[in-house]
């Protein structure tokens, strides 16, 4: 990092999913190492990092805005640095379009107090960057950067680039500096772990580094998995990681509109698929997203999609209405859905998902469950992934940190309240 003698304070706003998390985890370190320490808020700041998503139209309307408001908050001398997607995928003319930022910086660019070009060179890669310890007793682990599929509807191969997976001995050494009791694995395409590298990893390497990766900390959790690579080993590490969690990558469940987005599976497999992992583990929890008003979608497609939602009765669901993204497959297809009636579905389905979730939430009253405390009065069990699904309200003076054995005594929608067992 340069520059350091220029500022003594920075401030990161992170958009988007974890993997941005872990991105400005390392950015912090590097900052760290470079003599800066953090600020309580970006108005305190004398660098302001915005780490930016662009995955849908949502996201880059978000990040645009977070922009502007750090310019208009930042003090005198403050530098407004943007990094992060939206960065990688329209650098120049994010960088003309908004003279408020002083630096647009690519993935692996070095961030400095000066302006550069968008175009920077990449001089460092922030995959295998160490960083700080975490703060909170979980943190996410980036174990593969970029995406080999070609998925209709999405650009992120076009900027995050081919899958690049790091070596078990790096993950697990970052693994072990963050001291914690949860390890949350993240990538774009995570089963595909080490598929990338057949001379000393392969397909499968994702199994014997969950094994790896759960024999260092109490709970492993996986997020982010394609339903094709669901293999029965897979399957069974999952089962032994102490967080039974299965976020699979679904999408729909018509099978001619999956076929249109450039996807694999259909709701009738998919539904055998979570039948079987339910009678391996009846206490697997599942989550999964769907896409709504992809082109092409009819009425009959919808209908499929909410029977299968009935059906196969998820813990938790992501509904997202379509966005059209510059450059992709989907981008070029016909039969464009109109907005009042992505609106319309995303609302029946949302309410659908919606009562299913309460319902599967309120049958845990009464159940006894282990739950790690995140911060005072607030656990996760392995039902619950951090900062994504719902919450248990446990007693203030739980060791924060700690695993403890609660009772389940009350339910408010995603959210349950739980007294020591």
């Amino acid at each position: 990092m340069e520059g350091p003698e220029r500022a003594n304070q920075y401030f990161i706003e992170t958009l988007g999913c974890p993997k941005n998390q872990v991105d400005s985890d390392k950015l912090a370190g590097t900052f760290a190492a470079a003599g800066l320490e953090p600020a309580p808020d970006a108005e305190s700041a004398d660098v302001i990092v915005v780490n930016t998503c662009t995955f849908i139209e949502a996201a880059r309307e978000e990040s645009i805005e977070t922009m502007l408001a750090a310019a208009a908050g930042r003090k005198d001398g403050a530098r407004l640095v943007v990094t992060g997607c939206m960065a990688e995928r329209y650098g120049d003319e994010l960088a003309a379009a908004m003279p408020e930022v002083d630096m647009v910086a690519g993935f692996g660019v070095p961030i400095t107090l000066g302006r550069k070009p968008a175009a920077a060179v990449p001089k460092l890669d922030l995959l295998n960057l160490p960083r700080p310890k975490s703060a909170v007793p979980w943190a996410y682990v980036k174990i593969a950067e970029g995406c080999d599929r070609n998925c209709g509807f999405c650009a992120i191969p076009t900027f995050r680039g081919k899958q690049r997976s790091r070596t078990p001995d790096s993950i697990l050494a970052e693994v072990d500096a963050l001291e914690v009791q949860e390890v949350v694995l993240v990538a774009q395409d995570l089963a595909s772990y080490g598929r990338d590298r057949p001379g000393d990893l392969g397909a499968g390497a994702i199994i014997p580094l969950v094994r790896a990766v759960n024999a260092r900390v109490p709970r492993t959790r996986l997020l982010y998995l394609y339903p094709s690579d669901l293999s029965d080993g897979l399957i069974d590490v999952i089962g032994e990681t102490g967080a039974p969690y299965f976020d699979l990558s679904l999408q729909h469940a018509s099978k001619p509109l999956l076929r249109r987005m450039r996807r694999w599976g259909d709701g009738d497999r998919f539904e055998r698929r979570i039948a079987d992992i339910r009678a391996r583990y009846p206490d697997a929890a599942f989550r999964s997203n769907f896409i709504v008003g992809y082109p092409g979608e009819t009425e009959a497609d919808h209908d499929r999609l909410l029977s299968f939602v009935e059906a196969v009765d998820l813990d938790w669901c992501g509904f997202f209405a379509y966005s059209e993204e510059e450059g992709t497959y989907a981008a070029s297809l016909d039969g464009k859905v109109p907005a009042r009636l992505v609106v319309e579905r995303l609302a029946e389905l949302t309410e659908l998902q919606d009562g299913i979730t309460a319902r599967r939430r309120a049958d845990l009253i009464g159940s006894v469950v282990e739950v790690l405390v995140d911060r005072p009065g607030v656990g996760r069990s392995h039902r619950e992934a951090p900062e994504i699904d719902g919450v248990i309200a446990v007693p203030a003076d739980l060791a924060v940190g700690r695993f403890h054995k609660v009772r389940i005594t009350g339910a408010a929608g995603p959210d349950l309240e739980a007294e020591v067992a």
